[in-house]
């Protein structure tokens, strides 16, 4: 629970009626300095940096100590208190009692390595009223500040700094740190076999603001799903945009050999043409007159025959090229048919991802969108609860005790 903080009460100096003398001296005292002390050692040195900056003597901090005593924004310091169940089940005087002041101390003794944002001034442990209880007085700060003092009083910031920053009313800095704080102090009370009790604590009423907040971590949490989603799928698109890129380049310049054959093959028609002009028409492809005095005999074996054995060898081998260039064709064309259709199947998925891929940078953007309209820093911290809640897991224990709250 949040104390008042006085300061003469936790030191004793004057006792309240609910004090019990005779148990005073069970007391634990941890620390109790000046507070004008610890103002001077955690700012002085901020203090003189941000003066030297100042050029008008009415913006300089003679005091920071009573500027922030008469702040209405800052608190000089905070007190919290830490108790272990009741008068009935862990009374002071009792041997439970005496569980509860070695838990307390335990959990005390690191409490300022936890909390090093939270400088502890004065911290008692007492034993002398109906239940232990622990009362921890200290300032707040926060270094590296970009606004006054470089390091300043701040129980926001100090908080943040330690990494519990609020998301909602009933979600704050604060409470976020004393629950954290509780689960601390409840894993000292389990390694004596000393259960939290923990009591219900649903709200059954919520604001429309608290209504609407629950409504947008809901839509948070279903994008962020889906943005993993999205994300993975775009990466399984770009592997297979370049895989079929690749597949597509390697199909179009085999469809460009085939062209280039197929322009061979042109050219060897062209050559065949030529050479059947060059037999119609040349010479030596034509058989001459016969002679003066030629007998039939002669001008066949020697003209003739010869012409005619030459007409033949060339046919043949017109022929044989003729088949040749007619199988070569009609390969090429089932080749080119077959590219043609790869090419066009390869290019109706390239423009399906594409499609695909606009669709899922649309989602994005409404991701984008949402967490500019609730900030990024409320986004992460949705984002962060979620995968926490979903990383959490209870397992039942057999516990030697009995269960006590906090």
């Amino acid at each position: 629970m949040v104390g008042k903080g006085s300061l003469t009460h936790n030191g004793r100096a004057f006792k309240a009626k609910n004090v019990k003398e005779d148990y005073t001296q069970y007391n634990i005292e941890y620390c109790n300095e000046n507070i004008k002390s610890v103002y001077h050692e955690l700012f002085d040195k901020a203090l003189e940096r941000y003066n030297e900056k100042q050029t008008r003597n009415d913006r300089k901090i003679n005091n920071y100590y009573e500027k922030i005593r008469t702040s209405k924004q800052e608190k000089l310091f905070h007190e919290v208190i830490f108790q272990i169940g009741n008068k009935d089940d862990m009374n002071a005087q009792s041997e439970n009692g005496e569980l509860a002041k070695k838990i307390l101390d335990e959990f005390m003794k690191n409490f300022q390595q936890r909390n090093p944002n939270l400088k502890v001034f004065s911290a008692h442990l007492y034993m002398d009223e109906e239940t232990p209880h622990l009362h921890i007085d200290f300032v707040p700060f926060v270094s590296g500040s970009k606004r006054g003092l470089d390091t300043r009083v701040s129980m926001k910031q100090a908080l943040a700094s330690m990494g519990f920053k609020g998301g909602t009313k009933q979600e704050t800095e604060w409470s976020q740190w004393i629950a954290s704080e509780k689960q601390e102090l409840a894993k000292v009370m389990e390694r004596q076999d000393v259960i939290w009790k923990q009591k219900g604590t649903h709200r059954k009423h919520l604001s429309v603001l608290d209504f609407e907040k629950q409504e947008q971590e809901k839509e948070v949490q279903i994008l962020t799903s889906q943005k993993e989603e999205i994300s993975q799928k775009i990466q399984e698109i770009q592997k297979n945009v370049s895989s079929e890129t690749k597949d597509l380049k390697r199909l179009q310049g085999k469809k460009q050999e085939i062209q280039q054959e197929i322009i061979k093959l042109s050219t060897d028609k062209k050559a065949t043409e030529r050479n059947i002009h060059v037999i119609r028409e040349n010479p030596a492809w034509q058989l001459p007159e016969p002679a003066a005095l030629t007998t039939a005999k002669t001008y066949r074996d020697k003209k003739a025959i010869p012409l005619l054995e030459k007409v033949k060898e060339a046919l043949v081998a017109a022929l044989v090229r003729n088949v040749q260039l007619i199988e070569a064709a009609d390969k090429l064309k089932q080749q080119v048919e077959r590219l043609q259709r790869n090419i066009n199947y390869l290019e109706g998925r390239v423009r399906q991802v594409e499609e695909k891929n606009l669709s899922l940078s649309t989602d994005l953007k409404d991701f984008e969108r949402l967490k500019s309209g609730l900030g990024e820093q409320e986004v992460n911290t949705i984002i962060e609860g979620q995968k926490a809640a979903e990383m959490c897991l209870t397992v039942p224990k057999q516990y030697k005790k009995t269960e006590v709250s906090l």
